[in-house]
This record gives structure tokens, C-alpha cells and sequence, in this order.
């Protein structure tokens, strides 16, 4: 029966995925980044004569202030205007707020990798090993905070959670029932997703299936409803 489920979507998903890949191919696309967009090429121009640096004269010295002076104004006004811009076209309003915080203040992206590690008062700099010790940690901390018994039983001396269920919720407790979902319901929750270009391992964005809703809704039905009645969850759908 579970590879049954997972059979299900596999074939849902590859034959998605084959026409999804198939309509929309990689393409390598150059990007010449530019570090500051809002420099146009008047102002390009304008620092280009900007002359008189080194000069005697009280009026060409002057003229050298006036002109810096401007030419500062009118940089100011259109980078302003250029962030402005960003804002107004933006549907992301908050994301890219802090995207222009973090290039006026040069945030740009920090490394966190870890150089090494002290693993049982040995320090490593092996990334297996390292990676070990993160598992093992995570792995057995659960059983680490139940060993030290911190539930504090008033009545009993038995911290087990499963007899303070027992002793707190001592009436029946009705089986939980999920009704089999239907197409509408399936279109209904896709239409309510944000329509975002971010998407995950498979590369499928929330706008790719918004507009794919009318061809897919029929088939996810059938393997929600198969999830639903068999209590197995595919092994695609774990992934994150």
C-alpha cells in the first residue's frame, strides 16, 4: 500500500515535472551587474568634467565647489528616486525595504561556515565529523531530557507522560475522521496561495501552479483522498 501512494505521485510529479522542464528550459542568461543602477549617463557625464581640482585660481575653485555641490544634489535626488521606484513597483513591500536597507549599508551576504568544532575536547575542522556530532546531538537530546525526569508529578512518583494522559484524560476520546476532499476544495487552496516566483526542490513556483490549477486539481484530488485513506504520506512530499 505505501508504494502504492508513492508510486501515485511519483507519476503525478515526473510527468509535471516532463512538461514543466519541456515549456520552460534552462537558459544560461549573463547579468552585468551594476553596482549603482541609479547613476544614469548624464551624471556619468557630469563627473566626468568635473575639473579643477588642482588649481590656484579663487574662480575656478569656486566654480570646482558649485559644481560638486550640484552634481551631490542631483545624485541624491535620484538615487532617492531610484529607491522610490523599487517601492512603488514592488508587491513585496517589507522584503524589499530590507533589500534596500541592506545595500545602502553594504550588508551584503556573510559567511557562516564553521572552521572548526570542539568534539569531545578534541578540536576538528573535518566537516564529517562535525556533522556527526550535530547528529548525534539532535538525535538523542529527546532522551537526554527524559532521563532527567523534569516533570514534576504532585500525586505520583511516575514522571512517564503516557500515565499522566491517562490519569488527566481518563474519558474516551472519539477517533479523529477525515472526510475525502473534493476538486473544488483542491482549487480553492491553491487559488489562495500567494503568487510568488520562489519555489522549492522542484523548481515549481506558487504562479506556476495557480496556473496550473484547472489541469492538476483532479488528479491531486484522487492522491489526497488515497493519503487521506491509507494514513501514508509520500516520501517526495517530506522533503523540504
Amino acid at each position: 500500500m505505501d508504494k502504492n501512494v508513492n508510486i501515485l505521485f511519483n507519476n503525478f510529479l515526473n510527468t509535471f515535472l516532463k512538461i514543466f522542464y519541456a515549456c520552460f528550459p534552462i537558459r544560461k542568461k549573463t547579468h552585468h551587474k551594476i553596482s549603482k543602477p541609479w547613476v544614469t549617463t548624464g551624471i556619468k557625464i557630469s563627473c566626468a568634467n568635473v575639473t579643477y581640482r588642482i588649481s590656484n585660481n579663487p574662480t575656478f575653485k569656486s566654480h570646482y565647489k558649485n559644481y560638486c555641490k550640484i552634481l551631490s544634489s542631483v545624485i541624491i535626488t535620484a538615487k532617492k528616486m531610484y529607491f522610490d521606484k523599487l517601492l512603488l513597483k514592488s508587491t513585496n513591500k517589507p522584503s524589499t525595504t530590507w533589500n534596500i536597507v541592506k545595500t545602502l549599508t553594504n550588508s551584503g551576504i556573510t559567511s557562516s561556515n564553521i572552521v572548526e568544532m570542539n568534539v569531545h575536547n578534541n578540536l576538528t575542522s573535518n566537516p564529517f565529523t562535525i556533522a556527526n556530532a550535530f547528529n548525534s546531538y539532535f538525535s538523542s537530546v529527546a532522551e537526554s531530557l527524559k532521563s532527567k525526569n523534569y516533570l514534576d508529578m504532585n500525586s505520583t512518583n511516575n514522571n512517564d507522560p503516557l500515565s499522566y494522559l491517562r490519569q488527566n484524560f481518563n474519558h474516551i476520546i472519539s477517533p479523529i475522521r477525515f472526510n475525502n476532499t473534493s476538486t473544488h476544495e483542491v482549487d480553492q487552496i491553491i487559488n489562495s496561495l500567494k503568487c510568488k516566483d520562489l519555489c522549492g526542490y522542484d523548481e515549481v513556483s506558487t504562479r506556476i501552479l495557480k496556473n496550473s490549477a484547472p489541469y492538476i486539481s483532479s488528479p491531486l484530488m484522487y492522491i489526497f483522498n488515497k493519503i487521506l485513506s491509507t494514513g501514508i504520506f509520500p516520501d517526495r512530499l517530506k522533503f523540504s
